[in-house]
Formats: C-alpha cells, sequence, structure tokens
C-alpha cells in the first residue's frame, strides 16, 4: 500500500514539474526502478478427465459367451487373371505402284491404260510413267468418209525431293488422228474428187520442269517448251517460263508473279475464205507480264489485291500493246461452314495457240488466223457452303468482256482450192474472232453421304452479246450434267454421268470466185441441244483384278456436237484392270 502511494506521489511531482518546464528549463531527471515486474498465471480449475459414476440403479454385467457352428462347403470357382478388351483390326490395303488396263468394245473401240511410279531411296527419287491410248475403228452409218480416230499419249516424269527444295523434269509425246467426215448434208458420193484424203494426223513433244524451294523468297519456277506439227506441212513452237517471288511483310504476304510467254508458228496453206492456198498464215506473238500481289487474312476475311501488267509484241506485224489488268479476289465467312461469300475481279492476256485449238476442236483446218484474246475484266460474285453436314451448293453470277475472242465457225464451201488435204467441202471449222461479253450464271449442288456415294448436279445459264451482232457461233447458253459415284460394299461399283448441251448457231457459206469473204452465200444453222447419257459398273474380284463395263450414249442419240459431225451411237465396252508392283 506504501509502495503505491509512493508511486502516485511520483507521478503527480511529474506532471507538476512538466507543466513548470513551460515556462523554464528544469534539465534532465533520472527515475531509478527498485524492482522489476514479474507476473505470474495461476492454474485454471480443470474438469476430471474420467468423472466418477454414483448410480444405485447400475446393476453388474453380465458375461455372454458365443459359439460358432462351422461346416465345409465344396467350392469349384478358381479366379482367372483378367485381360483387356481387343479391338478387330481393319485388313491394311495393299497399296501398289503400277497399274495397267485393256478394254474393247464395239465399233472396234480400244482402250488402254498403264501407269507406274517407282521410288528409289525413300521417296527421295521418283520415276512416274504413263501411256494412254483410246481408239475407234468403227463407221458412222451414213458417212462415207472414214470417221476412225485414235488419241495416243505417253508421260515421263522425273522428280528429286531435298530437305529444303524439291524438281522435277518431264518429257511427254502425243499422236492424234482424226477424219474430216463432217460433209454437208445432201453432199453426194460423186460430187467429191476420186482423191480425197480426209485423215489429218497431230503430233506433240514437250519438255517440262519446275522447281519449289521451301525456306527461300525464290517460291517456285516453271518451265514449258513445246512443239506441235500436223500432217501438212503445219508447225508451232511455245516455249513458256513463270516463276513467283514471295516476301512476307508483317502479318501479311506480299507476291510477286513474273512470266514470259511466247507462241509461233506457220501455217502452208492461207485460209479458205481466199480462193487460192497462197500466201500461207506466219504468226509470233511474245508477253511479257508481272502480277503483284498482296494477300491479307483478318479473322473470316480473305482478300487478294493485284495487278496483271503485261507487254504484248506482235514480232510478226512489229506491233506492240501493254495491258493492265485487275486481280482481286475476297471471301468472307458469314456463317462457319454453311455460308462463304466470294467475289473478284480478274483479267489478262490469253494466249491462243493452234495446239490448244486442235484439242478443243479436232476438226479444225490447217489455215487459221491465230492471235491472243484480251480478256479486259471478269467480275465475279458468289456464296458456297453447306445446307447439311453432306449437301454443298456453290452459286455464281459472272460478267466477261473480250477483245478477240476466238469462235468456231464453218469453213465456206471452196472448190476453187487445191490444197494437199481436202477439208475444203465444208466439212472443217476456222477461228473467227470477235469481241463478246458474257452475263453468266452458275449452280452446283453436291451429295456426299460418305466415302461410299457422292451425287452431284450443276448448270450454267449464259447470255452472249458480240460486236459484230452475230451469234456466238456454236457457244450454247445453256449446259448440265449429273454425275453419281457408289461403291457397293467392298467388290462393286457404280458410277453414271448425263449431260445436256443446248441449241448453238453455226453458218454454212459458199465461196464464190468473185465475191468478197462478206458476201459469201450463207445460212444460219441451228444445232440441236442433245443429252448423253453414260454408265459404268465395275467387280474386284481381289486386290489386284478388277472387271469393268461401261456404256456411253444410252440413248443412241446420233446428235452433232460439232455441225455435219454427228457421233457414234450406243457405245459398249468391257474390259479389267490389274494392279502390281515393278
Amino acid at each position: 500500500m506504501k509502495m503505491t502511494k509512493l508511486l502516485i506521489l511520483c507521478l503527480v511531482l511529474s506532471s507538476v514539474f512538466c507543466l513548470n518546464a513551460q515556462e523554464k528549463d528544469l534539465g534532465t531527471e533520472t527515475v531509478t526502478v527498485v524492482r522489476s515486474y514479474r507476473p505470474t498465471v495461476s492454474d485454471a480449475y480443470k474438469l476430471k478427465t474420467v468423472p466418477s459414476l454414483n448410480d444405485s440403479i447400475v446393476g453388474s454385467r453380465i458375461p455372454i459367451q458365443y459359439s460358432i457352428f462351422s461346416v465345409p462347403v465344396a467350392s469349384t470357382f478358381v479366379p482367372a487373371k483378367g485381360q483387356a478388351a481387343t479391338v478387330a483390326r481393319v485388313e491394311r490395303e495393299k497399296l501398289y505402284n503400277t497399274y495397267a488396263s485393256l478394254g474393247l468394245g464395239n465399233y472396234t473401240n480400244a482402250l488402254a491404260d498403264f501407269y507406274t511410279s517407282l521410288d528409289y531411296d525413300r521417296g527421295k527419287h521418283l520415276l512416274d510413267v504413263g501411256l494412254n491410248h483410246f481408239s475407234s475403228r468403227g463407221d458412222i452409218d451414213g458417212t462415207f468418209l472414214n470417221t476412225d480416230f485414235y488419241n495416243t499419249g505417253l508421260d515421263l516424269t522425273y522428280a528429286r525431293r531435298e530437305r529444303e527444295w524439291d524438281w522435277n523434269l518431264g518429257a511427254g509425246i502425243e499422236h492424234r488422228k482424226y477424219n474430216w467426215y463432217g460433209l454437208p448434208e445432201g453432199t453426194l458420193e460423186t460430187d467429191l474428187p476420186g482423191n480425197v484424203d480426209e485423215a489429218q494426223n497431230y503430233f506433240m513433244a514437250e519438255i517440262k520442269g519446275g522447281v519449289h524451294l521451301s525456306d527461300s523468297f525464290f517460291d517456285e519456277a516453271s518451265v514449258l517448251v513445246r512443239g506441235f506439227w500436223d500432217a501438212v506441212g503445219s508447225g508451232e513452237n511455245r516455249m513458256a517460263l513463270k516463276g513467283n517471288i514471295g516476301l512476307p511483310i508483317s502479318d501479311e504476304t506480299f507476291t510477286l508473279g513474273v512470266s514470259l510467254d511466247y507462241v509461233g508458228g506457220e501455217f502452208e496453206n492461207g485460209p479458205l475464205t481466199q480462193l487460192q492456198a497462197e500466201p500461207g498464215v506466219v504468226y509470233s506473238y511474245f508477253q511479257t507480264g508481272i502480277l503483284p500481289s498482296l494477300e491479307l487474312i483478318r479473322d473470316d476475311l480473305k482478300l487478294e489485291l493485284g495487278a496483271k501488267i503485261v507487254l504484248g509484241l506482235d514480232t510478226e506485224n512489229s506491233q506492240t500493246d501493254f495491258y493492265i489488268y485487275p486481280a482481286v479476289n475476297a471471301s468472307y465467312v458469314l456463317s462457319e461452314d454453311m455460308l462463304v461469300a466470294y467475289g473478284g475481279v480478274e483479267g489478262g492476256l490469253i494466249q491462243n495457240s493452234y495446239y490448244d485449238f486442235s484439242n478443243q476442236n479436232p476438226f479444225i483446218s490447217p489455215t487459221l488466223m491465230v492471235m491472243p484474246t484480251d480478256r479486259q475484266y471478269e467480275a465475279y460474285l458468289g456464296i458456297r457452303g453447306q445446307l447439311l453436314p453432306q449437301l454443298s451448293y456453290n452459286l455464281k453470277g459472272t460478267y466477261r468482256a473480250e477483245n478477240f475472242s476466238p469462235l468456231f465457225l464453218l469453213n465456206p464451201v471452196n472448190e476453187f482450192r487445191s490444197d494437199d488435204k481436202s477439208y475444203m467441202y465444208g466439212n472443217s471449222f476456222r477461228v473467227f474472232y470477235d469481241d463478246v461479253k458474257t452475263l453468266g450464271i452458275f449452280a452446283e449442288l453436291e451429295l456426299s453421304v460418305n466415302r461410299n456415294f457422292t451425287l452431284g448436279v450443276n448448270t450454267s445459264i449464259n447470255d452472249y452479246s458480240t460486236e459484230t451482232g452475230n451469234p456466238a457461233w456454236n457457244l450454247p447458253n445453256l449446259e448440265g450434267s449429273l454425275f453419281m459415284d457408289y461403291q457397293i460394299g467392298s467388290q462393286w461399283y457404280f458410277g453414271a454421268s448425263l449431260f445436256y448441251v443446248g441449241e448453238r448457231e453455226d453458218l454454212a457459206s459458199i465461196a464464190g470466185s468473185v465475191i468478197p469473204p462478206e458476201d459469201f452465200p450463207a445460212q444460219i444453222r441451228t444445232l440441236e441441244g442433245y443429252f448423253d447419257a453414260n454408265l459404268q459398273l465395275g467387280y474386284h474380284l481381289n486386290g489386284q483384278l478388277s472387271l469393268f463395263a461401261r456404256a456411253s450414249n444410252l440413248v443412241n442419240n446420233s446428235y452433232q456436237r460439232w455441225a455435219n459431225f454427228r457421233v457414234q451411237g450406243l457405245q459398249v465396252m468391257a474390259g479389267a484392270s490389274y494392279k502390281f508392283d515393278l
């Protein structure tokens, strides 16, 4: 208690000294604590862990004894080790490197195909060889000139693959034979001289190659050198070189395409609009062009912006022209896999050639005027996608403007000529150039249920407008086709195709001795539209040998694909194909 009073007294005195220190400085005082504070903790009261129980009604425990009556039971159960379930393996299809096929049919038609691909050093060296042949020795009823034809081609390609680049070099030869048997209706055999030789033979030999680099701004390049000639002294040379250079710019890709293209040839005889065969026709065209293009990809939008800059030279007539064409393409995904909108505007200087014309129409005369086509632009807009998971569609509208568009037109009957071959009786075609504008619509549906069944249909409708006011000779306004492929089980397969070509117009004329070509007596001929149906059925005897049967022109329609040239009727062919390792 005394200690407590002493502490209180000290605190009061300290307060007084602090107050007085406001007026004067009292100095520094030292307080010494005699005894330190040592707190202690007292033990708390705890409950006992096991309380005592004092209840008079709790009785004593009664001991219980248990006994077990054991009876042995016989058991035959033997546990077995568990095994994982196995999946049945599908036998892997054996792949062969060689294929051969042979077929024969009516009209003495014959088909032969051979292809082999030889692999050396684990795919670093590849050698491909392909041989195909199709011919017919039969005659068409009502035609007294020979109608036989054949088409044979051989291709060889060697390819080398490296880690950073690959290249290939190929060569090909071709021989085709056709006859100018399409005489105008009403022509009698007595109207022809006795030395008529209606056969025409085409020959082609070419060398081609290409190179592709993986990690280089120089992307790829290709080269083509081709020689083409016929049985009457006509000849043509073609050389083309193309290359692409790709440069990445940020997230975009800039591509620069370069092309060089030359075609030149000579026909010994002049056009059939002339009364005499002399002089012949000589042509030579060279064009060089560059195609800068920038590709932009933004989410669902893909855009290619470019242009074609072409310099064209007519070296035979010493004429030079400069062209600039658009090259713009775009696509936008409106609904993934369901609706894609696309469109673009493109153009170009198309290098026409005698070889290309003969493939489109083998009944042309070797008296052509060959020149390039100026496709000013081709604008298109369309949508594509899927209506159902298995049903895809494509709908496109097109508008195209071309200068010097090539159209096939009947040659006039010219009895004043004395050429080596007999193609001056209205039984051959020439190329007529006109400025053509085309408005077209294309629609396509394809149903693909699985890998074994495919069904498709497409149609195109075109409207033509020409600078001369003439019809667009031999161009149909309506075309359509239907095709189906069905794999029936593992052995049978079935295919069918049906196509329709609408009406076309052609011009039949007769040359006169003192009449200019534009005033020749002429009459427009309308060729009827036609259907053509084809079927194919095959059976796999085993993994290597198969049998097939084909039927063409099922309706036995003797239609005219080209004016005066009727086709064979119903054609049936059967054959076999065999796969093996060479």
